[in-house]
């Protein structure tokens, strides 16, 4: 085990892993689908290509520093510090950055908002529309990404489209939510995931910090459907610190996807709260949880199975 622990500990300190921090951010965190992000020019005219390279070239450079560090994977969600050149610091209003390479910044209270995921641009773009934000999008990316719950789909027939009616004043995204929950079907599933989305409504389709929509003054509160209250981001940051344990199983989760090569099925279900508790034991840091994956029986025989497959291919 020791032999295994200093190979593990070698792995995440070789600059080669940039090439799994580059996918494994890819697959989980859909960093690939910035790709696709297109927000409308004509409201957001601070958007372009090196926004967008910059946006993902954060996500990488921070989940980067979990791993370099063999840091707890638990500051993914609140780390004081994240990297920025001087396009995205401009994004973000953080002063005295100048020159396209990247560095590390300490956030302090006045950028208190930026902290961990749930503060990174990249992330509040993705779950975006094109031309406005989405607290449904977003609430049900929260639940899935960070607590590793999947909303249902809308029922078939349901209209999704937000837009004002010709000739209706200019509303708050949260009024047009308010009017779409008369619907009582719509009501039901919106109070799962909403109030997550609502609480990160002070970032807008690009992840810039603004205090109104439409004219009215941004309401960050709401309630989860357990009767937990938030009021902004920082409150939803708390929530997933509550429930950091399944955040972390959420995390090893993917690692095992990964390592494996496949999704996981019920019979993985003991192996993947078994290395989720095993690095409890150790604050969650990034190696405990490799150790754990690499260490379970469904990964050895995984790579005696490619081992055979090569072998035969050779002969």
């Amino acid at each position: 085990t020791e032999v295994l622990r200093e190979q593990v500990q070698r792995m995440i300190a070789d600059p080669r892993s940039e090439q799994f921090i580059e996918n494994f951010t890819g697959q989980w965190l859909n960093v690939r689908g910035m790709q696709a992000s297109e927000p409308v020019v004509d409201l957001f005219p601070d958007f372009d290509s090196t926004l967008r390279d910059a946006f993902r070239r954060e996500i990488e450079l921070f989940f980067g520093s979990i791993i370099h560090e063999d840091r707890s994977i638990l500051d993914l969600l609140t780390a004081d510090y994240t990297f920025v050149n001087e396009r995205l610091a401009r994004h973000y209003g953080i002063p005295d950055i100048y020159g396209p390479q990247f560095r590390r910044v300490e956030l302090d209270a006045e950028l208190d908002e930026r902290r961990g995921l749930l503060g990174k641009g990249a992330m509040l773009t993705i779950t975006s529309e094109a031309a406005r934000t989405s607290p449904v999008k977003r609430g049900a990316w929260f639940l899935e990404t960070f607590l590793g719950v999947s909303p249902p789909d809308p029922p078939p027939g349901v209209e999704t489209d937000l837009s004002p009616q010709p000739g209706e004043a200019p509303k708050s995204l949260r009024a047009l939510l308010e009017a779409h929950r008369t619907n009582p079907t719509c009501a039901s599933c919106h109070l799962i995931f909403e109030p997550m989305g609502l609480a990160m409504e002070n970032f807008d389709a690009v992840g810039s910090w603004r205090t109104q929509d439409a004219g009215n003054a941004i309401d960050p509160t709401a309630v989860t459907n357990d009767g937990t209250p938030l009021d902004g981001i920082a409150s939803l940051r708390d929530l997933t610190m509550t429930n950091a344990e399944l955040f972390a199983e959420v995390v090893t989760e993917k690692l095992l996807t990964y390592a494996l090569g496949r999704g996981l099925e019920y019979q993985d279900m003991p192996l993947l709260r078994a290395v989720t508790r095993g690095a409890a034991e150790d604050n969650y840091r990034f190696s405990s949880l490799l150790m754990g994956v690499i260490q379970s029986p469904a990964f050895s025989m995984n790579m005696k199975t490619a081992e055979d497959e090569e072998f035969a291919n050779v002969h």
